[in-house]
């Protein structure tokens, strides 16, 4: 079977696809056959050393996946031969056959198609966790997105909606703004690329603060980092809740006088080790989201496809910040 695998730290251009061994599944597990890998964040640091987890070298990144049951091992109940289902094994997705927990699969509605059903988990899961379990978003509340056309950003926005608050989208091009406000958000506004410094970061707070209206977002979700951070906290309400989701902007230095006289909780969300660490929570996230998908108030959006040869173009693609939504590599053309 062909897999995509990295056999040093660096970026996409240091991947191989290779033929390799097809897996067999251990006591406890299932191989899928993967027909739809969604690309995230997590991929382009993972391949560089940079993510919390290192797996042994080589591995394949790509951590979620959608496909078919194709071969069931010891002791696995409940999932058949020929079962559709999603998986998230934090790597080792970018492969045309994966070995993964049987407990850990989750079925595909019937309905959701394999690109979708690559889109749906991590970046739902991750914004749901963080809107609804660390910040305790209110109906009616104002919520600040960051980097709002991205994978987690754009999911985070239409979760605020069902949710019911007054979302702002913030993005770095009029096109991305756009994209977020056909998402549902109700107001938007472009922030500068690169490096601020102090006076356009002052500038920049007042400009989230204005579209946030006059008291500022009560909950701010972060998923870009850098200079961005500090104007967003300066146009925080009163007990707000500041989400640090990502860092593709850099890791920022926060003024932790700002959260004292605001009375601010600067609050980390990291969804693979909550899933860990509460899967009984997970398993329940997963059915709201579910049920929200069959609703049709959430819905993965797919900007671009790349066959698994172009893997590392994919990756490269997320990295250099050109998705609006989702990027997912399919194994068939």
């Amino acid at each position: 079977m062909r897999a995509v695998l990295s056999k040093a730290p660096g970026g996409p251009e240091t991947l191989s696809i290779e033929e390799v061994m097809d897996p067999t599944p251990g006591k406890g597990e299932v191989v899928i056959e993967a027909k739809a890998i969604g690309i995230n964040f997590p991929d382009s640091l993972i391949i560089e050393d940079k993510y919390q987890f290192k797996p042994e070298r080589p591995f394949s990144p790509g951590g979620e996946v959608a496909g078919i049951v194709d071969a069931v091992g010891e002791g696995v109940k409940g999932v058949r031969r020929g079962d559709r289902v999603i998986a998230v094994p934090g790597w080792g997705g970018l492969s045309e056959r994966l070995a993964v927990r049987a407990d850990q699969l989750i079925p595909i509605p019937d309905g959701m198609d394999f690109e979708t059903a690559a889109a749906f988990v991590m970046t739902y899961g991750t914004s749901y966790y963080a809107l609804k379990d660390r910040a305790n978003l209110q109906p009616g509340e104002t919520l600040l997105v960051l980097g709002a056309a991205g994978g987690v950003g754009a999911a985070a926005v239409e979760l605020g909606k069902a949710m019911g608050a007054r979302v702002v989208a913030a993005a770095s091009t009029n096109d991305k703004v756009e994209f977020a406000l056909e998402l549902g958000a109700d107001n938007g506004l472009i922030y500068p690329s690169g490096p601020m410094d102090k006076a356009a970061q002052k500038e920049l707070a007042g400009e989230f603060k204005l579209a946030t209206g006059r008291d500022g977002a009560d909950v701010v979700y972060d998923a870009v980092g850098g200079d961005y951070a500090e104007p967003a906290l300066r146009a925080m309400d009163w007990n707000g809740r500041y989400l640090v989701v990502g860092f593709p902007a850099g890791i920022p230095s926060l003024p932790l006088n700002l959260t004292l006289l605001k009375s601010v909780s600067v609050v980390g969300v990291f969804w693979g080790a909550a899933v860990a660490r509460d899967p009984k929570g997970h398993a329940a996230n997963m059915a709201d989201l579910m049920q929200l998908y069959k609703d049709s108030k959430i819905r993965p959006r797919i900007s671009k496809t790349f066959p698994l040869e172009k893997a590392a173009d994919a990756i490269r693609a997320l990295g250099e910040r050109q998705a609006m939504g989702k990027i997912v590599v399919v194994t068939e053309d």
